[in-house]
């Protein structure tokens, strides 16, 4: 078993104005928390790990790759994005997230 608290988490601003901190994990899903800075952008990108999210506070616009697909979420919404799809984000205003990925993405790992 692990455990990680949200202070003890490593922030990782990547790209500017968004903040990633890796809470628990094992190899079959992850849970993160984001600060994302009002204008922050996440460009289109995939990933094979679907992603589950929470908005603790905020607004947010998510960004797909053709028209159509883009949605808002804000305070109390929930949203997934299914994975290998593009999708991307814009920060409407400051932003606080909680997001899942199953499986857990390599690349933020930390433990």
């Amino acid at each position: 078993m692990k455990m990680k608290s949200i202070s003890q988490g490593k922030p990782i601003e990547n790209p500017p104005g968004v903040v990633r901190k890796t809470l628990a994990y094992n190899a079959e899903a992850m849970l993160c928390h984001f600060d994302l800075k009002k204008g922050s952008c996440i460009p289109l990108h995939s990933h094979r790990a679907t992603q589950i999210g929470y908005v603790i506070s905020g607004k947010v616009k998510f960004l797909a790759e053709k028209p159509g697909g883009e949605f808002h979420v804000e305070t109390g919404d929930s949203y997934v994005l299914d994975g290998f799809k593009q999708h991307g984000a814009e920060a409407l205003e400051d932003a606080e997230l909680v997001e899942m990925f199953a499986p857990a993405r390599d690349e933020y790992k930390d433990f």
